[in-house]
């Protein structure tokens, strides 16, 4: 009887011991106490965002912390992983997207810190500039309605449409242009990760392409593009997280390495334009 009764002791010691070694630390981790937290988890989109996390890895691990890198294709599912605690913060999108996925679905999400650029190109197979482009064109552009706001200030700002005056042009749509001098059709029936395929299969007259994924595809934007969005775009990329999530130690030391100097030389050295630091 005492030999039962001593085993069940022990069977209990070493369950509470191991309850007790897998508590969940504030940066949504398992570890021992919350001063223990090594790893953070981060999603981001393959290039640029992925390879800068890789480059930030040795910087963030002389502050004590493990990075964990998880890729994706799309601009859904990150967000979506966050919300849901899979992961501790993603880094892939701008400010007007991520207030966009706010309002349509809820999420309470902060900007923790904003990194670099990625200037939108305007790409054509068949024209050297935009002036060439014919009357009636063809563009494409992404579906996302997020992003139309920013394609057309781009071709407004090259002459060749006009949008209505006073308009906030973060949130323009397509019904706010005014004059279309050369009858330009859009065509915004694509995700976002597909128009480089449009691009190389002469899919229309020109291709508006987010420079994430025309770099992934292997078009380069400073020599590809027939036009390029301004270097001072309000569409910043940033690391976001949940709201009250941004104070964390490991949120913070995060922001901190990505907005380096190692780290923003990097940017510069590696894409020499077609990423631009939110610092330089």
């Amino acid at each position: 009887m005492k030999k039962f009764l001593t085993g069940v002791l022990l069977a209990v010691l070493v369950l509470a011991l191991a309850a007790c070694g897998s508590k969940d630390d504030k940066d949504g981790n398992t570890s021992g106490s919350d001063e223990d937290q090594k790893v953070i988890k981060v999603g981001a989109s393959n290039v640029p965002h992925a390879e800068i996390l890789e480059k930030a890895k040795p910087l963030l691990k002389e502050k004590g912390y493990d990075l964990e890198i998880e890729t994706y294709q799309d601009y859904v599912l990150p967000n979506q992983d966050l919300d849901s605690d899979d992961l501790d913060a993603n880094y892939f999108q701008t400010i007007p997207y991520m207030e966009t996925q706010i309002a349509d679905h809820g999420y309470d999400f902060t900007n923790a810190g904003s990194i670099h650029i990625e200037p939108i190109g305007v790409y054509s197979k068949k024209y050297k500039s935009l002036d060439e482009l014919p009357d009636g064109a063809t563009i494409l552009i992404s579906n996302s309605v997020s992003d139309h706001g920013r394609v057309l200030g781009i071709l407004e700002a090259e002459g060749l449409i006009t949008l209505k005056d006073g308009i906030n042009k973060t949130k323009a749509e397509l019904k706010d242009i005014v004059d279309n001098p050369k009858n330009i059709k859009f065509d915004a029936n694509y995700e976002a990760a597909l128009l480089p395929q449009m691009f190389n299969s002469e899919e229309g007259d020109a291709v508006l392409i987010n420079s994430n994924y025309a770099i992934d595809a292997g078009i380069n934007p400073m020599e590809d593009s027939i036009a390029l969005e301004e270097s001072d775009s309000p569409y910043v990329n940033v690391i976001a997280v949940k709201t009250g999530n941004e104070d964390k130690p490991g949120i913070k030391a995060l922001v901190e390495v990505l907005t380096s100097k190692e780290i923003q030389d990097f940017i510069l050295d590696e894409w020499e334009g077609s990423v631009v630091p939110v610092t330089k």
